[in-house]
Order: structure tokens, then C-alpha cells, then sequence
């Protein structure tokens, strides 16, 4: 089965390093603001030059806009407006548009989050991705352009527990003896899912992005074999987050094994050794 044509916005960064070692290196279009090494780059600004990132999106099936401001990295006013070129991009190629959002935008709530859910962000962050869905969308919606908002869920390895490890770690443990629980995914995982996305002609303007169920911060260090150190949870700790993935689920399967930390870890750890070796 061929691969879907797609134009990746954002390229390098970290889920698109993800993708770019996962996915096959003949199909996509990766797109930098600076030259790149190999093959399928697309060297352009997407808010400077939108003649260009409308040249760079002719012949694709969809754009998958990953670009944007993160914390610490880039400016989060830009994520609605690259979310709008991304739109426009479409608009002129009939191209469908996926934009990376985050479960961030579900703020500070507990339990099983579905996603007719009212976004009540409490980060800046969240607050930016919950502007970029709703721009984006409005756009869309005025141009005839099919567009998703992709909320997705922790990354095992470019998250807070594994990739912000640091000897001496703390971390919650609540009066059970558990760890916070949330809802994740393996970056091969992630990688696998998104594509299959790709080549589904009709999807939903809202998609949670996570395995099914929940996985122990606690049980991801213990499998990288990390150690960490525990500490007492203040008022405002929730035990479980829980993105609903009945939705997802009707458009890519998920084996047993992929909710489980061990094989988040071996995924990351998998992609950590092709990116030194």
C-alpha cells in the first residue's frame, strides 16, 4: 500500500524527528525554515512566503501541520497563524489539513476526557493550541477545507517523566502507593497511528491521540530503569488523566502490548539508537 502524500510542517521538531526515522524516506515532504540534509525537503517560511508553501502542498493528499511555539521554543502567537497558512495551503491544493494540538487544552481536568469536552486550559500553552483548533477550524470552515485538530496525548521520550529525567527525579506517589496515571503513547506508535490517519478520507474536526488506558509515570521510569525519588502529592495533584480513544479506534488498532510501558520505553529507546548509531 502506498504511502499517503503528505506535507509535514514543522519538520524538525520532535515529533517530526519521530516521523521522519519511522516513515518511509521517498513519500513525505518535510518542510524547514533552514536547509536540511537527504532527500524531501521543502525549504520555505509558511507565514512569510504562502505562495510557497502552497507549491510545496500541490500533489498532497493532506498537510500535517506540526509547527508551532512549544514552551521554551518559539513563539506561542504563532501557532493559530501557522495553523490558518497550513488552512489556506489546502484551500488552493484540495489537500485535507491535521494540526498537532495537545491534550494540554483539557486544562487541569480529571477522569476520562472526551472530545466534545469544553477546553478549559490552564498553561499558556493550552491556551494557544485551544486558539489554533478554533481559528483553524473557523477558516476551514469559511474555505471548504477539511481540517483535524489532533489532541495528543504524552510521547514516551519527549515528555516530562522520560525525556525530563534527571538524576534525583521526584515524583508524586499518592496515599495508594500509585503514581500519577495518564494517557500516552509510544513514539513508533504515534508515528504508525498518524499515518494511518493520513489515509482516511473523512475524519472528525477533534481526534484524542493516545493508546487505549492509562500507563504509571512510576512504570515508565521502572522500565527505562530510572530511578526516582518519591514525594508527597500537594492538593492540586490528579491521580488519572484519561484520554478517550473510542473515537480513534475506529480508524487504527492498537495491540495489547502498546499500552504498556515496557514497550513505550523499547519504542524510544529503539529511535534513541538510530539517532546515534
Amino acid at each position: 500500500m502506498q504511502f499517503p502524500k503528505v506535507l509535514v510542517l514543522g519538520a524538525t521538531g520532535r515529533i517530526g524527528a519521530i516521523l521522519r526515522r519511522c516513515w518511509p524516506q521517498d513519500g513525505p515532504r518535510w518542510q524547514s525554515r533552514a536547509p536540511q540534509g537527504g532527500p524531501g525537503w521543502c525549504v520555505l517560511d509558511p507565514l512569510g512566503d504562502p505562495a510557497a508553501l502552497a507549491r510545496a502542498a500541490r500533489g498532497c493528499d493532506a498537510v500535517l501541520c506540526l509547527a508551532g511555539g512549544v514552551p521554551g521554543r518559539g513563539r506561542l502567537a504563532d501557532n493559530a497563524p501557522l495553523a490558518r497558512a497550513a488552512v489556506r495551503a489546502g484551500a488552493e491544493t484540495g489537500a485535507r489539513v491535521l494540526l498537532a494540538s495537545s491534550a494540554a487544552v483539557y486544562g487541569a481536568a480529571g477522569g476520562v476526557l472526551r472530545e466534545d469536552a469544553v477546553p478549559v486550559p490552564v498553561s499558556e500553552y493550552g491556551a494557544a493550541k485551544v486558539a489554533m483548533e478554533r481559528r483553524g477550524a473557523a477558516l476551514a470552515a469559511e474555505l471548504g477545507v477539511p481540517v483535524t485538530a489532533l489532541r495528543i496525548g504524552n510521547v514516551a521520550g519527549v515528555d516530562a517523566i522520560l525525556g525530563g529525567w534527571r538524576p534525583g527525579f521526584r515524583l508524586d506517589r499518592f496515599g495508594d502507593g500509585r503514581t500519577p496515571r495518564r494517557s500516552y503513547v509510544g513514539p513508533a506508535t504515534l508515528a504508525r497511528v498518524l499515518g494511518d490517519l493520513l489515509a482516511v478520507p473523512d475524519l472528525p474536526g477533534v481526534l484524542n491521540i493516545a493508546v487505549p488506558g492509562v500507563v504509571e509515570m512510576g512504570a515508565l521510569l521502572a522500565a527505562a530503569d530510572l530511578g526516582w525519588t518519591p514525594r508527597t502529592p500537594d492538593d492540586s495533584a490528579i491521580p488519572e488523566v484519561r484520554l478517550c480513544t473510542e473515537t480513534l479506534q475506529r480508524f487504527t488498532a492498537f495491540t495489547p502490548a502498546e499500552s504498556t510501558a515496557a514497550e513505550m520505553v523499547a519504542q524510544w529507546r529503539a529511535l534513541e539508537a538510530m539517532e546515534t548509531g
